[in-house]
């Protein structure tokens, strides 16, 4: 028989429960040990990694992460640093102190958070400066190095699943990578002097794009014309700007961390599928022979330096991946 105290008592009280990280049905995630702060240099270079790939569009920060071992982790960590701020929220609002929020705010993994999202920031801000002018000038090499990263990043989801492939798994994997192509095919949009809301709203979706593996979060910009006009606020220090995009992308985090984490941990095989589908329709954006609007072209001219530089960028990947699944190995050793 069900006592009082074994349900919530209000509807409050329950959708605090469901804010709390699950992970009854994900023993890997029990395994998982806090980060020490000895590892916050490596954190911090993977961190990079992640932010220069969210400054070119086609490649997703979260396909990076991925690759070098961060994705579960980081989503895990956002998940948790969104409980905490809601605890004191609650709390705040309903006068039962910060107590909550103080004890969810220790709980959340700082040593990896913090120079995670240091490397990122200060990555991002230099490629911004150095990538995105190399891709204009040269834009058949550049795509063709990142066409080799994202084709054998693909293997990193699919390596990542727990059973074995379903015809399931297939058709979600197809299903994502027609979606993937169909996104990565919208044309450029161009907007001179974009309004504050329409800022925060670039920002929420963008944000989502970045935690998710093969949809890159500059792309979506770069198609709600926001991507020009980011680097511009950026370069002139537009503090109404940058305060309206960080307002809008800490409100889209929110919102769909929560529903990630929960498919990551209980249904993590379609998941995968799903990415690792998502993944491959965005190689599209990364075709390296296309017009500026982004309509694709057969290779013209020598293709042998393009495909020595896709080749030199699968490596790279390969070498990531490899480097990850022992760094992994040691960690399950000691």
């Amino acid at each position: 028989m069900t006592t009082p105290r074994d349900e919530p008592a209000d509807l409050g009280e329950r959708l605090d429960q469901l804010d709390r990280p699950e992970h009854d049905e994900h023993p890997a995630h029990l395994a998982r040990r806090r980060t020490s702060w000895r590892s916050a240099p490596a954190s911090a270079v993977r961190g990079g990694l992640v932010g220069a790939a969210e400054s070119v569009p086609g490649i997703s920060g979260g396909t990076i992460a991925l690759v070098v071992g961060l994705y579960d982790d980081l989503i895990d960590a956002a998940s948790e640093l969104l409980h905490a701020a809601r605890e004191l929220v609650v709390g705040v609002v309903r006068r039962r102190g910060v107590a909550p929020a103080v004890a969810a705010l220790r709980a959340v993994d700082w040593p990896l958070l913090v120079p995670v999202l240091l490397g990122m920031l200060v990555v991002l801000l230099l490629s911004l400066r150095l990538i995105a002018p190399l891709l204009e000038s040269h834009p058949v090499p550049v795509r063709s190095v990142f066409f080799g990263m994202i084709v054998v990043s693909v293997a990193v989801p699919l390596r990542l699943m727990p059973g074995r492939f379903r015809a399931l798994d297939g058709a979600l994997l197809v299903v994502a990578a027609v979606v993937g192509f169909l996104l990565t095919s919208l044309p450029p949009g161009q907007v001179d002097d974009p309004s504050l809301w329409f800022v925060f709203l670039g920002a929420a979706i963008a944000i989502n794009a970045l935690v998710l593996p093969g949809v890159s979060g500059s792309f979506v910009l770069l198609a709600m014309g926001l991507y020009v006009p980011v680097q511009q606020a950026l370069s002139d220090r537009d503090l109404a700007f940058v305060g309206a995009f960080v307002l809008g992308a800490a409100v889209g985090l929110a919102s769909f961390v929560k529903l990630l984490q929960w498919l990551l941990h209980h249904r993590r095989q379609t998941t995968m599928a799903v990415l690792a589908g998502l993944m491959i329709g965005s190689l599209r954006a990364l075709w390296p022979w296309q017009e500026e609007d982004g309509t694709l072209l057969a290779p013209t001219g020598s293709v042998v330096v393009p495909v020595l530089l896709a080749l030199a960028g699968a490596a790279v990947v390969a070498g990531a991946m490899v480097w990850e699944a022992r760094v992994a190995r040691r960690a399950a050793d000691a």
